[in-house]
């Protein structure tokens, strides 16, 4: 009778240790050295040295004039792919949201325990925005987009998760249709985001991020509604 194979192969160990330089990268604000990448990935500098090269081969990362490592132009046409109808139909929401609001708007997934900028807006005309970048990734038991998209987490869904618990905010979410947070992902930041439920795709949520401090949620979520209405027409 065939045996199943050891869950930590050589190969597969390899494979996971390439996707984690990536993801290495690009939560790093800047290019990173060899040991630097070999230091967060736990292992030693040849073996760093190795990936790094094989991903460079392929175009997933590039190398600048003092040898440091960051994402190539490969990653962004493969991200371009990742729910291509979804990115779509909320670049133009996005857009309208980011400029009537002077404030950067996103589109945010679940992706396992983590919630995954897919794609984001900065206003046009503001002397001034909070950068938010593709990619960016936080826990779904922080900020607003987390909470919002907890709020409509089915039974299954939150088994699948194990052991995450939803937050006390996300019921009152659930009531007003939005949730809000500061201080939590960055501090000094505020956001407020809806939840956006589409068939076949992850649960996801529209939001904004902005410097904290006078401005009403209440409207601010109301527009988020209006936004994520016209994604949903966009897509039926």
């Amino acid at each position: 009778m065939a045996t199943a194979s050891a869950p930590d192969t050589p190969h597969s160990q390899t494979l996971s240790r390439g996707i984690r330089v990536l993801e290495i990268l690009a939560e790093s604000d800047e290019p990173m050295t060899i040991a630097a990448v070999s230091a967060a990935l736990g292992v030693h500098r040849s073996i760093a040295y190795r990936i790094l090269r094989t991903l460079e081969s392929h175009g997933l990362v590039v190398r600048d004039a003092a040898g440091s490592m960051q994402l190539g132009p490969r990653m962004a046409a493969l991200a371009r792919s990742v729910s291509r109808d979804l990115q779509a139909a909320a670049l133009p929401a996005l857009t309208a949201l980011a400029n009537d609001l002077t404030m950067t708007a996103f589109l945010a997934v679940l992706d396992r325990h983590e919630v995954v900028t897919l794609v984001s807006v900065e206003p046009t005309h503001a002397h001034a925005a909070v950068a938010q970048r593709p990619g960016t990734r936080h826990p779904l038991a922080s900020g607003a987009p987390g909470i919002a998209i907890q709020s409509v987490l089915t039974e299954s869904q939150w088994q699948a998760l194990g052991d995450e618990h939803p937050r006390a905010e996300a019921a009152d979410a659930r009531r007003q249709g939005y949730a809000t947070s500061h201080d939590e992902v960055i501090p000094g930041l505020a956001s407020v985001a809806v939840p956006l439920v589409l068939p076949g795709q992850p649960p996801a949520a529209i939001a904004v991020v902005y410097v904290a401090g006078g401005r009403e949620v209440a409207p601010i979520g109301a527009r988020l509604a209006d936004a994520v209405a016209a994604v949903r027409a966009e897509l039926a």
